[in-house]
């Protein structure tokens, strides 16, 4: 059995008695001074201990979102109309989708921006419009023509008044001339607009009367639009309201329509029985825009290579003046991938002050076609996007967000002028990790906090203890 002796043996620690030590004022200090040196460097060593700290690496992207990137946006157009306004996607690989419409809303606004009404519904149109297979050269004029000054007269003299706005340049006008004029002819037979004064089909001649063409919202030709009396007034905003024509273009679909529409007049009961019987005349015909402009909201979802967003004017019935096409808008927002709650953000913005601070780059700002670069001007946005993921040290994602850089410019096009995002998706994220920081390693730094400023201290204990005897010493020689 180990005796007490044996095990005092191997005592680190020896004592010395108390009444061979010796206290002095000057160990004192140096005590109370190393004391507060281990406070300190304890408190500094603690507030690294609970303070976070995060590492950055790139690595290659593994989205838990697939092959394909969600993209929002709600952009304003004070000078496009939803009727012809179409959001189409394309990328690298060949896919090419056009007038995106089932998670895309259009809702009309004027000029400043100001919504005008409730969503505006584009409706189905057939693949292709008919038109009268045979062209009769000379055919008599049968519409009426109207001008600035007498088109407020006439389109309030009569019920309902059919206009047709044209440009003689363009070609889907030229295929609608004699079957409108046919048509024309035909119901002035059938309703004598001096005698029976229901409908009156007439025409505006929107390279002469552009102004007119302009009140109207007339963006794409033709445009065949109903007036009704009494319902066409003019609101706060400057619109008007009436239906837009989107059906066939041949002589017996038009007369057809015109004939349910003077059918339509005498009861609202029987207007309302021909609408059950007449399904085809109303999908023919919707409200028009009730101002120039449209704010396009809404998403898409995109494949993550190389592509464009595109919103332009698109009608496969319609031409358009490109020179009259004014892109310019207003991005309320744009942002890539799911969204982030505000609070999610700021409770990691908490932790990573930067985190966030590019993922709405063009949220607010304004990019205007100014006179000065005259027309056919094409606005461009080049976009260079790169996911962030932010893990906690347990290794739970806190946010997944995707960041951006954005370049704009205009350029002229020998097209229809468009507003273009080219999206350029990087093959590696950024992960930014919270480091997990040990316990352990927190204590041994604390002892050696302790033991380090002891040890020290007794170091400079010692040496002043010296030197202060050696005075003394000094001192005594020289008094002898």
């Amino acid at each position: 059995m180990i005796s007490a002796t044996k095990l005092k043996s191997v005592d680190f620690y020896r004592k010395i008695p108390r009444d061979l030590t010796e206290a002095s004022l000057s160990g004192a200090g140096l005590s109370i001074v190393a004391a507060l040196c281990m406070m300190f460097l304890f408190g500094m060593e603690l507030s690294n201990y609970l303070a976070v700290s995060t590492s950055t690496s790139v690595i290659v992207d593994k989205s838990s979102d697939g092959d394909y990137l969600r993209i929002d946006f709600n952009i304003s157009f004070p000078a496009l109309s939803c009727e012809f306004a179409s959001v189409d996607v394309s990328d690298v690989l060949g896919t090419n989708r056009l007038n995106i419409t089932k998670t895309v809303r259009k809702f009309s606004i004027d000029s400043n921006l100001r919504p005008t009404g409730a969503e505006f519904h584009s409706g189905t149109v057939a693949n292709a419009v008919k038109h009268d297979d045979e062209v009769d050269e000379e055919s008599v004029e049968g519409s009426f023509s109207l001008t600035a000054h007498n088109f407020d007269k006439y389109v309030h003299q009569f019920p309902i008044t059919a206009v047709n706005f044209y440009a003689p340049w363009c070609s889907w006008c030229q295929r609608l001339k004699p079957s409108w004029e046919k048509a024309a002819k035909i119901m002035k037979e059938r309703y004598d607009p001096e005698i029976d004064g229901r409908i009156l089909l007439a025409k505006v001649d929107c390279t002469q009367e552009g102004d007119l063409c302009r009140r109207n919202h007339i963006q794409g030709y033709p445009s065949i639009r109903i007036f009704r009396k009494g319902s066409d007034v003019r609101s706060e905003h400057g619109h008007h309201e009436h239906e837009s024509y989107y059906g066939d273009r041949d002589t017996e679909s038009l007369v057809k329509f015109m004939e349910n529409l003077v059918t339509s007049l005498p009861t609202e009961s029987q207007k309302l029985a021909l609408e059950d019987k007449s399904n085809a005349a109303e999908n023919a015909k919707r409200p028009a825009p009730t101002a120039g402009g449209c704010r396009i909201e809404g998403y898409v979802r995109v494949k993550k290579v190389p592509g464009n967003l595109i919103i332009s004017a698109r009608s496969d019935a319609h031409s358009f003046d490109a020179s009259q096409m004014n892109m310019s808008h207003v991005i309320n927002n744009l942002s890539f991938g799911k969204k982030v709650t505000p609070r999610a953000m700021s409770d990691v913005q908490l932790l990573i002050p930067y985190i966030g601070s590019s993922h709405d780059r063009l949220n607010g700002r304004s990019f205007t076609n100014t006179r000065d670069l005259g027309a056919n001007v094409t606005i461009e946005h080049y976009i260079q996007i790169v996911k962030t993921e932010v893990m906690n040290r347990k290794g739970y994602k806190l946010i997944e967000e995707y960041e951006y850089t954005a370049h704009s410019s205009v350029a002229h096009s020998v097209d229809i002028p468009v507003a273009k995002f080219h999206l350029e998706l990087s093959p590696m994220q950024v992960l930014i990790t919270e480091n997990q920081k040990s316990f352990s390693h927190f204590v041994t730094n604390v002892c050696a906090i302790i033991g380090g400023v002891f040890t020290v201290a007794g170091i400079l204990d010692s040496i002043l203890h010296t030197t202060i005897r050696i005075m003394k010493k000094v001192e005594l020689g020289k008094n002898v």
